[in-house]
């Protein structure tokens, strides 16, 4: 049996010691931090025969959001399903097979969510929405032909349309030591959130309208920080201001000096 079959297939990867440190992990905690652990489970199936259990186990376990939906308040998990399983989908992919000593890591806590593989990614942070390289082809192609992922890099700006959708704080993608982490916050307040924060939504915001061939303006972001006045308006430009500021995004050359069509691009998209 081939590695491939063995780490799609089997029943039992701890049968395969060179595979067994790839199975998937997922620890529930009981606060913010790691201190208290509620659920450290290791996967033991292949990842095709085992990715619909570790779904509803994440589902499971995933902390809660309050939307308003048709004047009611109701309770949904922080993230629907099919996002939930296109980052999971992620993390095993595009992880490196020859890092030692570690495997993917599904991590939540009451506040967030942090998905782990190893290896740091082939492609830049800043450009997960709209870039897309695989690194392990095969293993993607596999998870393509038992329907497990797109193979399409849609799973970021799904996750990213979610966030939005649901007015969450923009999620990170983070390459630290020799992994690749997204992490994916629970609800907070925008009053709460840092400027840090505000800068990566916008930027987020901007690269997504991007991919759908459209542009940024003043207004798209009130609507994805919920603003509904004045006061947002310049509360958005504020924060359009300092994305730009940063580097992260520049106005629309196409209506450039027009303060009144303002329009925003990310800005590789206007580098030479």
């Amino acid at each position: 049996m081939t590695n491939m079959a063995a780490m799609m297939l089997a029943k039992d990867l701890r049968r395969f010691p060179e595979l067994s440190r790839k199975a998937p992990r997922l620890i529930v905690y009981n606060g913010n931090n790691k201190l208290d652990t509620r659920h450290d489970i290791i996967g033991q199936r292949g990842y095709a025969v085992g990715f619909q259990g570790l779904v509803r186990e994440c589902m499971t376990h995933i902390p809660q959001n309050e939307v308003v939906e048709d004047a009611l308040r109701k309770t949904v998990p922080l993230l629907p399903e099919r996002p939930m399983r296109e980052i999971l989908a992620n993390a095993l992919i595009h992880q490196d097979f020859y890092a030692t000593g570690t495997g993917p890591i599904f991590e939540i806590y009451l506040n967030r969510l942090e998905i782990s593989n190893p290896g740091v990614p082939i492609v830049p942070v800043e450009r997960f929405i709209d870039a897309h390289k695989s690194r392990n082809e095969q293993l993607a192609w596999a998870m393509n032909q038992f329907n497990i992922c797109e193979e399409r890099s849609s799973g970021i700006d799904r996750l990213v349309e979610t966030a939005e959708l649901f007015q969450l704080p923009a999620p990170e993608f983070l390459s630290t030591f020799e992994s690749t982490t997204v992490v994916v916050h629970g609800p907070r307040r925008f009053t709460q959130m840092t400027s840090d924060d505000k800068i990566r939504a916008c930027y987020q915001h901007c690269g997504l309208k991007h991919v759908m061939r459209e542009q940024m303006t003043n207004e798209s972001l009130c609507r994805r920080f919920g603003f509904d006045d004045d006061n947002g308006k310049k509360t958005a430009s504020r924060i359009i201001k300092a994305t730009v500021d940063a580097g992260l995004v520049a106005a629309d050359p196409t209506v450039a000096g027009s303060r009144k069509y303002a329009r925003y691009v990310p800005a590789w998209s206007v580098k030479t």
